[in-house]
């Protein structure tokens, strides 16, 4: 599949629809991740409510299309949410892309992603804003 297929309307609009854009300056929990293969790269910040759910969330995105229609989706819908549910997300998610499951879990939106399910190297861009979320949300 050439690469310029995968990049498809729907990937393109949420790489340009980043929610939260930009750094907190008084997070709770701070993650950064990098991704060595493609060197896309993420930071979240998170601020948390009294009951642990993130209230606020600001993200740095350096990434490919993919890692930027993923912070999208995921930052769409981390409000509200917990740590658990964000790892919980990013497991789901890894495993769909590795093929261990035929569906990527709960987490709204991350169908879309099917396609890039046959290039392992655009994984890791995908998973980051997951995992920087999940782990800003822990560290909190």
């Amino acid at each position: 599949m050439a690469t310029a297929t995968l990049y498809t309307r729907d990937i393109l609009r949420l790489a340009a629809s980043i929610p939260h854009v930009g750094r907190l300056a008084a997070a709770d929990g701070s993650a950064e991740k990098r991704a060595p293969l493609c060197g896309s790269s993420i930071i979240v910040d998170v601020i948390l409510d009294d009951e642990g759910r993130i209230a606020a969330l600001g993200q740095e995105v350096r990434a490919c299309a993919f890692g930027q229609a993923s912070a999208a989706l995921m930052g769409a819908h981390a409000i509200g949410r917990r740590a658990g549910e964000l790892a919980a997300a990013h497991t789901a998610l890894a495993d769909y892309l590795a093929g261990a499951r035929d569906d990527p879990g709960d987490w709204p939106g991350l169908d879309i992603f099917a396609d890039a399910r046959r290039l392992a190297a655009r994984h890791g861009a995908i998973l980051l804003p997951f995992a920087a979320a999940a782990q800003a949300a822990a560290g909190a």
